[in-house]
């Protein structure tokens, strides 16, 4: 197969990423649609000055973890990311927990703009809204809506499919169509906005830092997306080091924080935000209200939509890779770990994120804050266990080669470990202003934790197929 590096029983990818995809692949998954979505809750919670601010936080925390991966991934450039990283330090047993969460940390993800593209459509074109199918809580799910997220979910894995080529171009492309119509919001939310538009610049909470905490805490959804960077490593075009791919993850990283930052200032002085916190979709609102028209904001939900494709397409591979890797190393049954003849994609694993995704919709518009909090935590469970994989190897392998070595790595990786247990526990204890939701948000951990299980056991005859050896070789191929 043209490109790959295929050894004896390993399914090969083909490496066809170039810098600016994988750039664009982490960025445009981190910039999304929530900036249109959820902008009310992180109005309401914190206030435009203090969301910004938590995003400002929370980015650097995420490059406090971007340090860790930065390394780890110059280190074991392989499929998969973490799944290798955790094999690699721990063996197989925490290889799977590890991979488990974060596959499913992606999926909530996708999830999430599975049902937002029913969301912001139906802002656009409200005779979308037809043949309503049933009713949970407030929310209506209609039949229409589901048609067009299975539409949507089909393109996105028949392009996965087609080629990891074909789905960088589409990358490339969303993103640099959001971030040039991102550009033109953010100067005419600037040079139309007062400053006093932002009171209360921290939010309608009583204790604010409670409001600044809330929004806090979900930065990690957010923000992932750097890491589809790791997953899709393998697949660097020849020319690409993997010292080069440390330094994108710390850009886009970087590059997020300041397009979070700058979006939610300028949406906050374009109108007063309290006149638009309860709005459908409170961006859109804001500039329809600023410019007495609808064309910006058709344009916000047009650059939304864009938004929405580029994170989906995104956190697809890197799930898909995911679970590509734990069956390729035989950790789960080993059908998911082939790949096609001829276009080099994981068809099996593909498909599985394809299903689950659609499978989604059918919980409706009330799940989607849910899937934010739960995709939170999986994403924290990945972020620890990179952080200590990253202390086990340092000490376990001190001359193991790493072409993007951190000064004073050790010290990061502690406070990165820190950093995602504070946000663990956080979301786990009741007490908690933010812990998770009952029942909803523990239903769907549940789910997680149950399929996780049930997937181990399923699997057990493909991890007695092969033996320690040739487990080694279909993971780390030739950095054992």
């Amino acid at each position: 197969m043209e490109g790959n590096t295929i050894h004896k029983n390993q399914q090969g990818l083909k490496k066809a990423i170039s810098k600016t995809a994988f750039f664009s692949l982490a960025f445009g998954s981190m910039i999304g649609v929530g900036w249109v979505t959820a902008m009310g809750s992180w109005l309401n919670d914190a206030g435009p000055i203090g969301a910004a601010f938590a995003f400002a936080l929370g980015g650097s925390l995420m490059l406090l973890i971007g340090f860790c991966y930065a390394e780890v991934t110059s280190m074991l450039p392989l499929a998969g990311g973490e799944v290798s990283y955790a094999y690699k330090a721990y063996g197989t047993q925490k290889s799977f927990i590890i991979g488990w969460f974060l596959a499913f940390g992606y999926l909530s993800v996708s999830a999430f703009e599975a049902i937002s593209v029913g969301k912001v459509m139906s802002y656009l074109f409200p005779s979308i809204d037809f043949l309503p199918l049933y009713q949970i809580g407030n929310d209506t799910v209609f039949t229409s809506h589901i048609l067009l997220a299975l539409i949507c979910t089909g393109l996105i894995t028949w392009l996965n499919h087609k080629g990891v080529g074909n789905a960088a171009k589409f990358q490339i492309w969303l993103t640099s169509a959001i971030l040039l119509a991102a550009i033109l919001l953010m100067i005419a939310g600037f040079s139309s906005g007062e400053f006093q538009n932002l009171k209360p610049i921290f939010g309608n909470r009583e204790i604010p830092w409670k409001g600044f905490l809330a929004v806090l805490v979900t930065v990690p959804f957010w923000f992932v997306g750097f890491d589809t960077i790791p997953q899709s490593a393998e697949e660097a075009q020849s020319n690409i080091s993997p010292k080069v791919l440390g330094s994108l993850i710390l850009l886009s990283i970087i590059a997020a924080t300041t397009f979070y930052f700058i979006l939610i200032v300028s949406t906050g002085m374009v109108a007063p935000w309290n006149n638009i916190v309860d709005a459908s979709l409170p961006t859109a609102e804001a500039f329809k209200q600023a410019f007495a028209g609808s064309w910006i904001a058709k344009l916000v939900l047009i650059t939304a939509l864009i938004g929405l494709l580029s994170s989906w397409n995104g956190f697809f591979l890197a799930c898909s890779r995911v679970i590509f890797a734990l069956g390729r190393g035989r950790i789960i049954p080993a059908t998911f770990g082939k790949t096609h003849p001829e276009y080099g994609t994981p068809t099996k694993a593909i498909l599985f994120c394809g299903v689950i995704t659609f499978l989604s919709v059918f919980t409706g518009r009330q799940a989607m804050v849910a899937f934010v909090d739960v995709g939170s935590f999986c994403m924290a469970v990945a972020f620890l266990g990179v952080s200590f994989s990253l202390i086990r190897l340092r000490k376990k392998f001190p001359k193991m080669r790493r072409p993007y070595k951190l000064k004073y790595g050790l010290a990061m990786a502690y406070a990165s470990a820190f950093v995602s247990i504070s946000i663990l526990l956080l979301m786990l204890i009741p007490a908690s202003p933010v812990s998770l939701v009952w029942p909803m948000e523990w239903i769907i951990l549940g789910f997680v934790s149950v399929s996780g299980i049930l997937f181990w056991i399923t699997g057990k005859t493909s991890r007695n197929s092969i033996d320690k050896a040739q487990r080694d070789q279909q993971i780390l191929e030739d950095f054992k």
